[in-house]
């Protein structure tokens, strides 16, 4: 973990907004001197006097805080000047001929140096971002989100920041050409409330007039968004080696487990079908990451027991702890990968009782039958629900190193939260490697 405390504060609120994709990074917000304002309490009566509450169409009963007025939020709340919103110039209308259609900002903010800061939808009360054809009120041939249409407009008139409210959420979008955008969503009706103040002290800090317009141009809004992916890159590039790494300790360690067996677990598939090898270790990859997220995410069980004797984190910690203790005896110690078939045929077929119980999920990734090398079995036998098998003596160096590469980068534990498997799963099935994979969609440091 960060021993810098504001480093930790930015990842706290950043947990509690859950970004999407990639906007801002903590280290790159410490390095701009970004700093979140902690006694908002004058802010926040200023916010709720302009939101006060309404009741949103078809909710007639439910008043919430709702930006209805953008420009007095801006003026009141952000403490921008009139000047700072320019209403729909034409210049950066986009026409769309196919869909019949014009995308054209709201407001759009001058950039003091020339040119435009930032754009500003401002779509009807209660208009879901994400909901395809959400603000359709009249017929287009484009069935597109507000969030889509939005993205669309910043990337084609190159003004890649942008901020898009329904007056119940104000988000913050980031969509620079030829990378993939990442928004960042500030709930109004929390940042009103006492426990949504270092939500709101968060958004004042990237959105404030002091933030876009006075603060040296290096440390303003548009340069962190632009620093956070440049820092996400470098982690990217180290991480991607680290994954090569543990490819080529899992081929070694399978190499010496083959020489144990006289060249019967890989001989015969190395000669007739060598890419079954290398489809083998990365499924190893795909499972650990997989579970890595889920258990970050609190999706897998929470006993006591999964924890401590089945988790991977929880194998981790135990060869971290054996490492510490027998450095030098770890490559001739063995159980770690016995651990982690356990788990993998645990996650393929369910089992356990009470609050350790999983569900089976079946499916490809755990299939016994797809490697069955992975357990030390011969191509032609098939998997048999609790048949005991003799699985490969990789060592728990091996296990250490692979797991180590996966979970520490410099020194700090990595968090699978916001890691998409899903992505990472259909991504590497289609040939790229997992080392490629993770250069695009790494995960964060915790």
């Amino acid at each position: 973990m960060s021993k810098d405390p504001e480093i930790r504060l930015h990842k706290e609120w950043l947990g509690f907004l859950q970004p999407v994709g990639l906007v801002v990074s903590p280290p790159a917000l410490s390095a701009a001197q970004a700093v979140v304002n902690r006694n908002v309490v004058e802010l926040q009566q200023t916010l709720q006097t302009v939101a006060s509450g309404t009741a949103l169409p078809g909710d007639s009963e439910n008043e919430r805080f709702c930006i209805t007025d953008f420009s007095a939020f801006a003026i009141n709340v952000l403490g921008w000047e009139t000047a700072d919103l320019v209403d729909s110039p034409a210049e950066l209308a986009i026409a769309l001929p196919d869909y019949q259609e014009t995308l054209i900002p709201t407001y759009a903010v001058p950039n003091p140096n020339g040119g435009w800061m930032m754009l500003i939808q401002v779509l009807n009360p209660g208009t879901e971002l994400d909901n395809a054809g959400a603000e359709d009120s009249k017929s287009t041939a484009w069935h597109a989100s507000p969030q889509s249409k939005f993205e669309r407009l910043l990337k084609e008139t190159k003004v890649y920041t942008g901020l898009l409210c329904n007056g119940t959420e104000l988000r913050l979008v980031y969509a620079p050409q030829g990378e993939s955008s990442g928004h960042l969503t500030f709930p109004v009706q929390a940042m009103c409330e006492v426990s949504g103040r270092l939500i709101l002290g968060a958004m004042e800090m990237l959105l404030s007039a002091e933030r876009l317009f006075n603060v040296p141009t290096d440390r303003r809004l548009p340069a962190i968004l632009e620093k956070s992916r440049k820092y996400q890159n470098d982690v990217s590039i180290k991480l991607a080696e680290q994954v090569l790494e543990a490819l080529w300790d899992l081929l070694r360690g399978f190499q010496t487990a083959d020489a144990t067996t006289n060249s019967r677990l890989l001989d015969d598939i190395a000669a007739t079908n060598p890419q079954h090898i290398y489809g083998g270790l990365i499924t190893i990859l795909l499972r650990l990451v997989f579970l890595l997220y889920a258990e970050d995410r609190g999706l897998m069980s929470q006993d006591a027991v999964y924890t401590r004797y089945y988790s991977v984190s929880g194998l981790y910690d135990r060869l971290r702890e054996d490492a510490g203790n027998y450095p030098d005896t770890m490559d001739q110690r063995y159980g770690a990968w016995a651990w982690l078939l356990s788990l993998f045929r645990l996650v393929y077929e369910g089992g356990g009782h009470a609050d350790l119980y999983l569900p089976a999920r079946h499916g490809q990734l755990f299939d016994p039958d797809e490697y069955p090398f992975l357990e030390g079995r011969p191509q032609s036998t098939k998997y048999q629900s609790g048949a005991s098998i003799e699985p490969p003596r990789v060592s728990d160096g091996v296990i250490h190193r692979v797991l180590q590469g996966l979970l520490i980068l410099d020194g700090e534990r990595l968090s699978y939260t916001e890691f998409n498997a899903c992505r990472f799963a259909v991504f590497t099935t289609r040939g790229r490697t997992a080392a490629q994979w993770f250069s695009l969609y790494p995960p964060c440091v915790d």
